[in-house]
């Protein structure tokens, strides 16, 4: 089965770039987007004046995310959206920013999983191009079957008998492959950290108008160490880049997380 979590990986290994990361914020480069700053004048200036003023003078730079975080938030939400016109142009952002691109890579292999097979594999050409450009191998990747992160077993059999009796009546395959793929061999892959898993799982499920399941990965990302501070600013980044009717609609979810955490 671990051979299914590492099919995407595999297929973002044909070219790869290696950059310097740097601390703080870092603005695109016009020349990397297909909306390049001239052509964004051209046709809606005042979307030009946000941009420049409040995304990337205000928004990117508030603190509550790291910039690093902001490029995880915003890679999910561009993946799970299928809008891959400016993934390449967020992606020379992230590296810059300090994503590794081991971590660049995990993320597109997890994403197959939460965003779906065609979102993941559509990111693999801005990928591809963002790696060549600095010259990143598949030798800075992780192995497509690595040693996997020890199973907390009692966690593991919580989730399992829960999600067993709800879906295994109505889906055994699904609640099958949910056990032995996901939570077994995907979330356990070393190459991003639990808590950056749950931060882009949690990322995709807003931007994608998922509900159902936020909750319980919103409690999963702060079991593993995402904070309620990055989490309310995970969604304000959102409102963004995935339409403020998502992070309006996240809302009550998180609310509800926050609330149940404090008793």
């Amino acid at each position: 089965m671990k051979r299914v979590a590492a099919t995407v990986l595999s297929l973002s290994l044909a070219a790869a770039s290696q950059g310097q990361a740097q601390q703080g914020i870092v603005q695109p480069r016009p020349d990397s987007s297909a909306s390049a700053q001239g052509d964004v004048r051209m046709v809606a200036p005042a979307l030009e004046r946000y941009e420049q003023g409040i995304l990337f003078g205000n928004l990117w730079r508030r603190p509550d995310l790291s910039p690093r975080d902001h490029s995880l938030v915003t890679l999910a939400a561009l993946v799970a959206r299928g809008q891959t016109a400016e993934l390449l142009r967020y992606l020379d952002l992230a590296l810059e920013h300090g994503v590794q691109p081991a971590e660049v890579s995990e993320l597109v292999t997890h994403l197959a999983f939460y965003a779906g097979w065609g979102s993941a594999l559509a990111a693999v050409p801005a990928v591809r191009d963002a790696f060549a450009r600095r010259g990143i191998g598949a030798e800075q990747l992780p192995p497509a079957e690595p040693a996997l992160l020890p199973l907390d077993q009692a966690a593991e059999a919580e989730r399992a008998t829960r999600v067993g009796q709800q879906v295994r009546p109505v889906a055994p395959g699904l609640d099958q492959f949910t056990t032995d793929v996901l939570f077994r061999d995907l979330w356990l892959r070393p190459g991003l950290a639990p808590r950056d898993r749950s931060l882009v799982t949690v990322s995709v499920l807003v931007a994608a108008g998922q509900f159902a399941q936020l909750g319980a990965h919103l409690n999963r990302a702060m079991d593993n160490g995402l904070t309620r501070a990055e989490a309310s600013e995970m969604v304000a980044h959102l409102a963004f880049y995935a339409g403020w009717p998502n992070a309006f609609s996240a809302v009550p979810v998180v609310k509800g997380v926050f609330d149940s955490r404090r008793n």
